[in-house]
């Protein structure tokens, strides 16, 4: 996913209607996102357009047959990377501390996040 590719909220719900399914028609996503925002179709088909001129979708015949051109994770990151660039000036660590400060944290989550940073220890001493 292109760094910068924004995708607005309201873009991310047509999304997630899309990671759910795969491919939808996109009268389809209109009545998913009927049932779960109210949007009328003329505004999920304009989200669907906004999302493919981003190049996060497609739509190919026959009927308006959508499918997502990014995975959730590459939008997650791309995310991660703006929070942490406009909100923490670029420095993880901050992020990670501003985490782990907000509320306790469970021994079985202390436990998680030492196995991922004993992970990504070991991936770092591999590209040494």
């Amino acid at each position: 996913m292109c760094d910068k590719m924004r995708l607005v909220d309201s873009e991310l719900k047509v999304m997630e209607v899309l990671w759910g399914a795969g491919e939808m028609p996109a009268r389809q996503v209109a009545a998913v996102l009927k049932d779960s925002t109210g949007w009328n179709v003329n505004t999920t088909y304009t989200l669907i357009k906004r999302c493919m001129e981003k190049g996060a979708v497609e739509r190919e015949e026959p009927g308006f047959l959508c499918r997502a051109l990014v995975s959730r994770e590459q939008v997650q990151r791309s995310r991660t990377r703006e929070l942490i660039d406009k909100v923490y000036g670029g420095q993880r660590e901050s992020l990670f501390a501003a985490l782990l400060d907000s509320e306790p944290i469970s021994g079985e989550e202390l436990r998680r996040l030492r196995a991922l940073i004993d992970q990504m220890e070991a991936r770092a001493g591999q590209d040494d």
